[in-house]
């Protein structure tokens, strides 16, 4: 017998996913718990809807991330700190300060944990890395000064 499932069992499946179980444990275990739901044409073509809505979802985010590539890709941003006579900062120049500049100068939000920083404690510039999604990732410069 194949169903749907409609919530993650253990061993079988995730929701949504269509499986094939014997007889007695779709019907005297799964549907009457409200695990499943049988495979008919309704439940199998909203299984389509949902796995094409999810394939578009995933495409408009891809493409999303690639612009967002392109508009940062080589920039640089110029980042204020407080430094000692010698140029050493008090502190240092972090991830969440670099993400917050770049939402506020381009508009476009990062997570500080996709920033890849090396540590930044005295004046100059310095290269980091942003993850923008899986497999894009961008190159770009940040300008330590007062």
């Amino acid at each position: 017998m194949k169903v749907v499932l409609t919530a993650d069992v253990k061993d079988l499946g995730k929701k949504g996913e269509l499986v094939n179980v014997s007889d007695g444990y779709g019907k005297n275990y799964l549907i009457p718990r409200k695990l499943a739901k049988i495979a008919d044409a309704a439940a199998m073509n909203e299984l389509k809807n949902r796995e094409a809505a999810a394939a578009y979802k995933l495409e408009q985010e891809k493409a999303t991330a690639a612009k967002n590539a392109k508009i940062l890709e080589g920039q640089t941003i110029a980042v204020k700190a407080n430094a000692g006579a010698n140029g050493r900062l008090f502190g240092s120049v972090t991830s969440k300060e670099i993400a917050d500049k770049i939402k506020a100068e381009y508009g476009i939000e990062i997570e500080k944990k996709k920033i890849v920083l090396e540590d930044i404690r005295q004046y100059g510039t310095y290269g980091f890395t942003v993850k923008i999604y899986t497999g894009i990732q961008v190159q770009m410069f940040v300008v330590v000064g007062e």
